[in-house]
């Protein structure tokens, strides 16, 4: 049964409003070295970073004072309301801090605690791809669609890192990778939007929040495809950290069948299978 989903025309202006703004801090923080520090849970946060929401954050709570905030670096909001904003300041910090052009803003809108609209901003390469679930996608202004996956075996996958995989999780997902044509790892939600933009087939990655992913899944939603967690479950703000991202709904059975196979006969070796970037590809597939 489809869901009747609230208008977004307002909402989506705003939200782009908001990226206009992430926009210009990180292409002007691009220029000098971040002060970095470690969290908690080992991850590095800058104090762009940290600007970067603050200023998202007095922005929106001006905007539309009863939303809720959901980010990475501050204490959530009101986050039984019902629209929530899903903001991570810079969706790969790792790269930010060695400079390498694969980090973005991401923005979304949760409604009922589903992504509702979402933004993926690359300012440094000036890529922005703005989506509404099931309604519609755009790549720096022009519509997108995810694309079908001809054969499981010459699909196209990404994965940010499978070193954020839990043993038993790296076993599941080497089962799969033997299975598909290509991994390419790294690019963090970069790989997201190209997934939309129906250059790639489906990404997979564990370890993962909802600032994380609700707005690439907005987009890619909005698409055509679909995202989820490995057990097919759908995303929620206390979500498990797995996503399966698929351009081609009509793949998603297999995969998850692949992710949830019995492992009863032993875990692989993975220190001897952990990084391994392709399979089954030639250079005719590439072409």
């Amino acid at each position: 049964m489809q869901i009747e989903l609230p208008d977004h025309e307002e909402f989506l202006c705003f939200a782009e409003t908001l990226a206009n703004t992430s926009g210009a801090m990180l292409l002007t923080a691009s220029k000098t070295m971040p002060e970095v520090k470690i969290k908690s849970d080992a991850s590095f946060v800058t104090n762009t970073d940290r600007a970067v929401e603050k200023k998202l954050r007095e922005m929106i709570l001006s905007k539309y004072p009863d939303h809720g905030i959901f980010g990475e670096e501050f204490e959530n909001v009101n986050t039984d309301a019902e629209f929530v904003w899903v903001l991570d300041p810079i969706d790969g910090t790792a790269a930010f801090v060695a400079g390498i052009p694969v980090y973005g803003t991401l923005i979304a809108l949760a409604w009922k605690a589903m992504p509702f609209i979402g933004i993926i901003d690359h300012p440094l390469t000036s890529d922005r791809w703005v989506g509404v679930s099931n309604h519609s996608a755009f790549h720096n202004g022009k519509p997108i669609t995810t694309r079908a996956c001809n054969l499981l075996s010459e699909a196209y996958v990404t994965c940010s890192n499978s070193d954020f995989m839990s043993p038993e999780q790296l076993t599941k997902f080497i089962k799969l990778r033997d299975k598909v044509g290509y991994v390419q790892y790294g690019a963090s939600c970069f790989a997201y939007g190209i997934l939309a933009s129906g250059r790639s087939d489906f990404a997979i990655d564990a370890g993962l929040e909802a600032f994380d992913i609700f707005a690439c899944a907005a987009v890619i939603q909005g698409a055509g495809g679909i995202v989820v967690n490995w057990k097919g479950e759908k995303l929620s703000f206390e979500m498990d950290g797995t996503v399966i991202a698929a351009g081609d709904k009509n793949y998603l059975k297999r995969i998850l069948e692949l992710l949830n196979e019995d492992n009863s006969s032993g875990q692989l070796n993975v220190d001897n299978q952990h990084i391994r970037p392709y399979k089954n590809t030639n250079v005719e597939q590439l072409q």
